[in-house]
């Protein structure tokens, strides 16, 4: 089914299941443990042994020898799998990094060697007997200063990375009576996901098996068929149950690899877990900036003039994208957008939950708030001021829904927003200081091709297959719903299959595309699933309803169960897009204000209370989105407040690689949240006129708190984390 013009009306709309708010249908088995995660896939592959990999020990240089012979003599001990007997390995599409140093190591931790024996303890000791001796080379650690290497530009083929201008950039900010340039600094990221990346892998013959933790499964078939150079048909991958990605499981890493070629050398299923001190440098993260924002406005408040400029570093080309937001959320005639990347002997920087928008809003946004500062202007009231209803960067490009206003006013309204002093560190209860900020969340709404296969057995009972993921964030459950309202029956008449490469590709959790674009291939199978059972049934109406398990159409209704007197139905169908995400911008939209306490002795933050209103097109299930938008918030909290990988810059690696010391938010940090959803639907997004949510409720968090620090205390923070050692030293004199 090809989706190229707008939705009218169809089944979904009666809204009997989906949109309403229903409890996940996998809740159970993760609540009592019988939920098989990548590692504990024991029945699938019995016997497996098990295996550790060894990290390196330096960031950048050579492996001048490694000694495995106190290793493979340790009790237990199967086989060792080093550069010099794993064979040739490439790499795959969509992470750079090479799974297995040798003789160069790229970055920290690179694992240099895997170690497999008959049980992990076993595995772990003997890991600890091998030797590698290193030629330490010179590497590139400091952001700031290979910045100013001349660092490459993103290739221009590359349409995203490229450098935009609009206008005159340069002339109108020269021009305009307001202006603003500052720098903004963002720290790296680490996933911290609660389950560690892991893998079971099995060869039978030529054919592999992987049961792993991945949120792309055909963009793992894809890379595993590279990295090993095998047929594309001889992989099976397995990822019913994922505990979390946020990007960091996008595709293979180490563990599938090493699983694999260790599994192979040995002769049986060997399984790999990456220990989490070892997860923060072998695996990939979110990439530091240093970015420059320049605002012109007029003294009406309206901005003549925008440029964002962003500098990240990775091992390969691919930058930080955190400019995005810059480009699509507010007016403005004359507009410059510039990304660069540094070469950094660092671990691999890829996707994060809500990559580009979630570090560009947290320099942007705290911009938009020193500019209406200037101005003399209401935080909120210059965003309305500033808002588009086209994209600013090809106006004749119209937004397909943009109620971004409508975010900032019921939230201003809800959040009590008048109550805030518009000069800061003015609020006092007690020794606290408190202070409210704001800041707009955007994030795209792209779709993509996803495919599903829906049948319909003797019982009644719906069966819905696609390798589509669900990394906690509700895939069985909505897909479930959308299955459910289509063929009109009950949730207890739907069993979902997710993530198995042997069921019809989907579109894969990542990015925001994940539920819009599974549950639209979802629908498109349902379509072709009613045509089959209308014509079984003599049913050829147009007005054909499935309504309490009952078919019904020109006065006729039949029980669905007729259908399948004479044998059960499948229909399997994919949902492809033309050009409507060329002719409209396709963003979700929201807004962020959050209410702090600084203490005016101490300089301690706590956040007080939480609000997000979002537009996000039609909200499929508002518990689970809801759930989605308060875990991003969360993560915003600790973008905000603590988050940061620690680079040691004289030997290059991060430093806090473990959670006692690299810290997240704990429920302790994080108050009441609230979450408005806008009554919408996107008739351009596909046929369930939805849009993802997932990422949406990061956008702009980090820097409603910095916006709230700065009204608390009058103390502006251009420098993520905001954490009390930047706040101290100028706080306010107390009494004596």
């Amino acid at each position: 089914m090809k989706f190229d013009t707008p939705a009218s009306r169809n089944p979904i709309d009666r809204l009997k299941v989906v949109g309403q708010p229903t409890a996940r249908i996998d809740g159970p088995l993760k609540t009592t443990g019988t939920a098989t995660y990548a590692y504990e896939q024991h029945n699938a592959a019995p016997g497996a042994a098990y295996g550790y990999i060894v990290g390196a020990g330096i960031a950048k240089g050579r492996i001048e020898s490694i000694d495995v012979d106190r290793a493979k003599a340790a009790p237990g001990v199967l086989g060792i799998v080093t550069a010099a007997n794993a064979g040739k390995l490439g790499v795959g599409a969509f992470y750079v990094a090479r799974a297995l140093a040798g003789p160069d190591v790229d970055h920290y931790h690179q694992a240099v060697a895997i170690v497999v024996a008959e049980t992990f303890e076993q595995a772990r000791a003997a890991a600890h007997l091998v030797r590698v001796r290193y030629a330490r080379g010179e590497g590139s650690f400091d952001l700031e200063q290979a910045r100013g290497k001349k660092p490459a530009q993103q290739p221009l083929q590359q349409k995203r990375f490229a450098d935009t201008a609009v206008g005159d950039f340069d002339g109108a900010f020269a021009a305009a009576p307001v202006t603003l340039d500052a720098t903004y600094t963002t720290p790296d990221h680490g996933h911290a996901m609660m389950e560690p990346h892991a893998t079971i892998a099995a060869w039978h013959g030529d054919k592999l098996t992987l049961w792993t933790a991945i949120q792309l499964v055909s963009w793992g078939m894809r890379d595993v068929a590279k990295t090993l150079d095998i047929p594309k048909e001889n992989i099976r991958i397995v990822s019913p149950y994922i505990g979390g990605g946020f990007g960091g499981k996008g595709s293979i890493l180490a563990d599938a690899v090493l699983a694999a070629v260790a599994a192979k050398q040995i002769g049986r299923p060997v399984k790999v877990t990456l220990q989490r001190a070892l997860m923060f440098n072998n695996t990939t993260h979110r990439a530091a900036t240093i970015q420059r924002i320049r605002i012109g406005a007029g003294n009406d408040g309206r901005i003549t003039a925008i440029g964002h400029e962003s500098w990240s570093g990775n091992l390969g080309n691919q930058p930080e994208f955190a400019t995005a937001p810059t480009r699509m959320l507010y007016a403005g005639a004359n507009r410059m957008t510039r990304l660069r990347v540094a070469h950094l002997d660092l671990p691999e920087a890829n996707a994060m939950r809500a990559p580009g928008e979630t570090p560009g809003m947290m320099a942007l946004e705290i911009a938009m708030d020193e500019m209406a500062e200037k101005l003399g202007l209401d935080p909120v009231a210059f965003r309305i001021l500033n808002d588009t209803l086209v994209d600013p960067e090809a106006p004749q490009r119209p937004f397909s829904k943009r109620q971004f206003v409508e975010c900032l006013q019921t939230g201003a309204e809800r959040f009590g927003w008048k109550a805030r002093s518009a000069r800061p560190a003015m609020r006092r209860e007690g020794r606290w200081m408190i202070g409210m900020g704001v800041a707009a969340a955007i994030r795209g709404a792209p779709v993509a091709k996803s495919a599903a296969s829906v049948r319909l057995d003797n019982r009644g009972t719906v069966i819905v297959e696609t390798d589509m993921t669900d990394i906690g964030t509700g895939s069985y459950t909505i897909i479930a719903q959308t299955a459910a309202e289509m063929l009109g029956v009950g949730l207890d008449k739907v069993t979902v299959r997710l993530g198995d490469s042997t069921f019809p590709e989907g579109a894969g959790s990542g990015g925001q595309w994940g539920a819009a674009s599974s549950t639209a291939g979802v629908y498109a199978a349902c379509v072709k699933l009613r045509e089959m059972i209308a014509q079984r049934l003599g049913m050829t109406s147009t007005d054909i309803e499935f309504i309490g398990g009952r078919v019904r159409a020109g006065g006729l209704s039949r029980p669905l169960l007729d259908a399948v007197a004479a044998g059960e139905l499948v229909a399997q169908d994919f949902m492809e897009y033309g050009d409507l995400a060329r002719r409209f911008a396709q963003q979700t939209f929201g807004a962020h204000f959050a209410e702090v306490a600084v203490d005016s002795a101490t300089g301690e933050i706590r956040i007080r209370r939480m609000l997000a209103v979002c537009a996000a097109g039609r909200i499929l299930n508002p518990l689970a989105a809801r759930s989605q938008i308060i875990g991003g918030m969360t993560m915003g909290a600790g973008a905000a407040l603590m988050e940061e990988l620690v680079v040691d810059k004289r030997i290059g690696f991060f430093v806090n690689h473990d959670l006692a010391s690299y810290e997240v938010p704990v429920h302790a940090d994080i108050p009441h949240q609230e979450v408005i959803f806008l009554d919408e639907v996107d008739p351009t997004a596909g046929p369930l006129k939805a849009k993802g949510v997932g990422e949406l409720g990061i956008s702009g968090v980090p820097a409603a708190i910095a916006n709230a620090v700065y009204n608390a205390t009058g103390i502006r923070v251009r420098d993520y984390p905001v954490t009390l050692d930047k706040l101290l030293d100028r706080l306010p004199r107390q009494a004596t």
